[in-house]
C-alpha cells in the first residue's frame, strides 16, 4: 500500500497542488494518474497557473481562437484557467460523489489584486462559482482583513470556499468565526449546508524560511535549535483549534460540515530536511495536505510514518514557540511579514501571467 493510501487512513487527504493543460491531457489517464497515487483533490493558484500557461504550447491552440475573438489577457487568462477547472472537477467528480463532497474538489482562486477589496472579491467569488459551473468546484478566497466577510458571502450563498492565505492562529480563529457565521445564514437563506463545504488552508513552509532565517542570523545554539520546527509548529497549535471549534456542532445547522485545516506549502524548502516532513509530521484526522507532485513522490518513496502526529502534538508546540520568543523571535512581525508577502508573490505572479498572455495575444 502507497504511503498516501495509509495517510488516508489516519485521516488526512492528499490533494495535488498543481494544475495544467499537460497533466490533463499529457501521455497516460490523469484518472488513473490520481487513482494510483490517492490524490483526492486539486489545489490551483496564480503561481501555479503562471507557470503552466507561460511554460509550453498547450494553449496555444485556444491562445489563437481567443485572439481571434479580441479577448483581453485576463479574460483570455480566466477562459483558459476555467476551462482546465472543469475539465479537472470532471474527472475528479467519482471521489466527490464516493465521499459525499468531502473530496473530490478542485480550487481556483480570485485575483489576488482583490485580496483588500471586499466588494471585488465577493462580485468574482460569484462569477468563478457561476463560470465554472461544477458542483465539487471551490473558491479560493485569501484570509485578509477586507476579504473575511467575504468568505461569510459567499458561504451565505451556497459556495464552497477554500479559505486560503493563512499563517497564525489568530487569523485561524477569524477564519472559523466567518465560516460558522457564513454557514448559519446559508441555512437561512434556504440552502442545503450539507453540500456547502471549506477548507482553511494553513501555509506551513514559509513559515519555516522566513523564521529560520531569522534563527540564523542571531546564531547561538539554541535558537539555531530551533530550525524547521516552526511551521510544523503553528499548524499543530491551528489543529488544536480545529478541534475546540469544532467539537460541539450542535451550534451549527442541521447536517452542517466541519470546516476542515488544510496544509498548504508542505513542499520543503530547505534541502537539508526530510522532504516529507510536513506530511509525516501534520497528519491526523479530518485534514487535508496538499502538495507539490515532487513531495508526493517523495512521500510515497519514503514511506515513513508516524500516524497520528497532530491529536496530541500542541504540548510540545508550545514549548517551541516559547523557545521562539526566549531566543528573540519577534512572532507577530514574522506573521505580518509572511501575511503581507503571500499577497505579493501571488500579485507578481498573476501579473507576470497577464503579461505573457498579452504578449501572444499581439504576436
Amino acid at each position: 500500500m502507497v504511503a498516501t493510501n495509509r495517510i488516508y487512513d489516519i485521516g488526512t487527504s492528499v490533494w495535488l497542488d498543481d494544475l495544467s493543460r499537460d497533466l490533463l491531457n499529457g501521455q497516460g489517464n490523469f484518472e488513473t494518474f490520481l487513482l494510483e497515487r490517492n490524490i483526492l483533490g486539486i489545489t490551483t493558484n496564480p503561481s501555479i497557473f503562471s507557470a503552466a500557461i507561460s511554460a509550453g504550447g498547450d494553449y496555444d491552440r485556444q491562445l489563437e481562437e481567443l485572439r481571434k475573438e479580441g479577448v483581453s489577457a485576463e479574460e483570455a487568462v480566466y477562459r483558459m484557467s476555467i476551462a482546465d477547472v472543469q475539465q479537472a472537477c470532471d474527472v475528479i467528480d467519482p471521489i466527490y460523489q464516493d465521499t459525499n463532497g468531502r473530496d473530490g474538489r478542485v480550487s481556483i482562486e480570485v485575483d489576488p489584486r482583490y485580496a483588500h477589496d471586499e466588494e471585488k472579491t465577493i462580485a468574482q467569488a460569484r462569477e468563478l462559482w457561476k463560470q465554472v459551473g461544477r458542483r465539487n468546484a471551490m473558491i479560493k478566497i485569501p484570509a485578509t482583513d477586507e476579504s473575511l466577510p467575504a468568505i461569510t458571502t459567499a458561504l451565505s450563498e451556497g459556495i464552497s470556499v477554500n479559505v486560503t492565505l493563512i499563517f497564525s492562529v489568530d487569523r485561524y480563529k477569524q477564519v472559523i468565526d466567518v465560516y460558522k457565521e457564513g454557514i448559519k445564514l446559508a441555512a437561512k437563506n434556504g440552502h442545503d449546508v450539507e453540500h456547502i463545504h471549506s477548507v482553511a488552508s494553513f501555509f506551513v513552509s514559509r513559515m519555516d524560511v522566513e523564521v529560520d532565517k531569522r534563527l540564523e542570523t542571531i546564531g547561538t545554539d539554541e535558537a539555531l535549535a530551533l530550525r524547521g520546527r516552526a511551521g510544523i509548529a503553528n499548524a499543530r497549535l491551528a489543529y488544536r483549534l480545529f478541534l475546540d471549534s469544532f467539537n460541539d456542532l450542535d451550534e451549527l445547522p442541521p447536517r452542517a460540515n466541519k470546516q476542515r485545516p488544510l496544509w498548504a506549502s508542505t513542499g520543503v524548502k530547505n534541502p537539508e530536511y526530510p522532504k516529507n516532513m510536513y506530511v509525516v509530521e501534520l497528519a491526523g484526522p479530518d485534514t487535508v495536505n496538499t502538495m507539490p507532485m515532487g513531495t508526493i513522490d517523495a512521500v510515497n518513496e519514503m514511506n515513513e510514518l508516524k500516524g497520528d502526529t497532530l491529536t496530541h502534538g500542541d504540548e510540545a508546540a508550545k514549548q517551541v514557540f516559547d523557545g521562539l520568543e526566549q531566543v528573540g523571535i519577534d512572532m507577530d512581525d514574522v506573521i505580518a511579514v509572511l501575511e503581507r508577502e503571500g499577497v505579493e508573490k501571488f500579485v507578481t505572479a498573476w501579473q507576470d501571467l497577464l503579461d505573457s498572455t498579452e504578449t501572444k495575444l499581439n504576436s
